[in-house]
């Protein structure tokens, strides 16, 4: 069996006037998402708020038998699903927030010591394990596609004009695709999920690093976010860290 412990933390960073960033972490501790939000001030930060509150309220009112997988598994799409719909109704209702939209990241610990990941956009999951970092999410953008077919290498990928271009989100139509795969934990494997202002600065490796540097997961979010603004923090940065140990 798995116990585990966790901390989050959002900065609007040093470039940016607001927070278009929300993030959720469930009061049993089972379910943690963060969100960035696209479309302007008012717009990103309403289609990430609207997105981790559809996520909270499924929870609430219906959360699946954590010991059953394929209801996990249905949970993490329809919930992802159902905040697609209120986003796109909303651009749709309130010229004000017209075209808005949002990524996310949503994970749900099972009873058997699994972490059932969904994700649209570029916000990532990561899993540190016995000191190596590992990517539990592809990002869905411009680049990623460009750098899987062999036309940029990751060092280009950070430095290209077409970084910020996402090719899903929630909310920009009517349905939205969602990947969804567990991943099974072990004691000692910490998770971190975050949105791309925090992976715009650090690289995996410096993620990593920060990880294996400390016991606690409230001083990895606080060196992570740290880091992110020495380095400019061009945008709102989120990080949420998960710790696990045996009981």
């Amino acid at each position: 069996m798995l116990k585990w412990n966790v901390a989050a933390l959002s900065d609007q960073g040093i470039k940016r006037a607001d927070n278009q960033d929300n993030f959720f972490v469930s009061d049993d501790k089972r379910v943690f998402a963060v969100a960035d939000g696209m479309g302007g001030a008012l717009g990103g930060a309403t289609a990430s708020l609207l997105t981790v509150e559809a996520i909270k309220q499924a929870w609430e009112e219906k959360k699946p038998a954590l010991d059953n997988i394929k209801a996990i598994q249905e949970w993490l799409v329809k919930t992802i699903d159902k905040a697609n719909e209120t986003v796109f109704a909303q651009s749709a209702e309130n010229p004000a927030v017209k075209g808005m939209g949002t990524t996310v990241v949503l994970a749900v610990q099972s009873e058997n010591g699994q972490l059932h990941i969904a994700h649209v956009g570029d916000s990532r999951a990561y899993l540190i394990r016995k000191g190596k970092i590992q990517a539990l999410t592809q990002d869905h953008s411009l680049v990623m596609e460009l750098y899987r077919s062999g036309h940029l290498t990751e060092e280009q990928m950070r430095d290209s004009p077409f970084k910020n271009y996402i090719t899903r989100c929630v909310g920009h139509k009517s349905q939205v695709d969602v990947d969804e795969a567990p991943r099974q934990l072990e004691a000692g494997d910490t998770i971190v999920l975050c949105t791309d202002g925090l992976t715009a600065v650090l690289n995996d490796e410096q993620i990593g690093f920060v990880v294996n540097k400390h016991k606690t997961a409230a001083a990895v979010c606080k060196e992570l976010v740290e880091q992110t603004l020495s380095g400019g923090a061009p945008d709102n940065v989120t990080v949420i860290v998960v710790n696990y140990s045996a009981e």
